[in-house]
């Protein structure tokens, strides 16, 4: 049995609309889908790096090839010396309350300087000035910076306030040169009474790309219905 005629341009628009939306909502949730397994091979990557034992910080020369997806979460080990006179506090809210995380440039046995967050310090805590003075082993996790502030605040270096580990503004404000483009989250090998509380970072993944994904092909169902239905049923008299 042929379809019935839709005999009104109204009509005919109503059929295009559905048609059009369907299809959106198709492609969106293919996109969605396509997300999800990314997020899942992200994850499953970073589980991988997580379990895996600490190499070298990347040098000078690697500094160009690093990316978010590909090295974020690495653990390295870095040998050298802080500089605690260029050490800045940036916001941090921890399972341990509020404060501050402790970034201090390391200039490494290699000549190259990287930042180091040593690790949590409470709100009325003081930063340790020279509890780990001479050479000394940091060893944690990769991260890329975080450029220009927190939630609804930015960086001031003017006035050395900081809501953010962003690398580049931290070394300008500083005057530490070429610095690596990343930082390193300390782990808690380093805990001590009166230093810094390491090893608190929280590495989460948000993953509701199946919701969305089912969501959109929801959407596209519903659409292409109207579609459908207004195409059979009788046009009115």
């Amino acid at each position: 049995m042929a379809p019935r005629t839709a005999p009104g341009a109204k009509r005919l628009l109503l059929i295009g609309l559905s048609l059009l939306a369907t299809a959106l909502f198709l492609a969106l949730g293919l996109w969605q889908v396509e997300r999800r397994a990314w997020k899942l091979d992200l994850i499953a990557r970073v589980e991988a790096r997580l379990a895996a034992a600490p190499v070298p910080a990347p040098g000078r020369a690697a500094w160009p090839m690093l990316s978010r997806d590909g090295d974020e979460y690495r653990r390295v080990t870095a040998n050298g010396r802080f500089l605690p006179d260029r050490a800045v506090r940036t916001m941090a809210v921890t399972e341990k309350g509020a404060g501050s995380w402790l970034v201090v440039p390391l200039v490494t046995e290699a000549g190259d300087t990287i930042l180091v967050n040593r690790g949590f310090v409470p709100a009325d805590g003081h930063a340790p000035a020279a509890d780990r003075e001479g050479t000394v082993t940091v060893t944690g996790l990769l991260r890329m910076p975080e450029p220009g502030g927190g939630f609804l605040r930015s960086n001031d270096p003017a006035r050395d306030r900081w809501y953010s580990r962003d690398v580049a503004a931290i070394a300008a404000a500083k005057g530490l040169g070429p610095v690596a483009p990343y930082f390193i989250d300390a782990d808690a090998s380093g805990n001590g009474p009166g230093r810094p509380v390491g090893g608190l970072t929280v590495v989460a993944f948000r993953n509701h790309h199946l919701i969305y994904a089912l969501t959109w092909f929801g959407l596209a169902a519903m659409a292409g219905y109207a579609a459908v239905r207004t195409l059979w049923e009788p046009p009115p008299r």
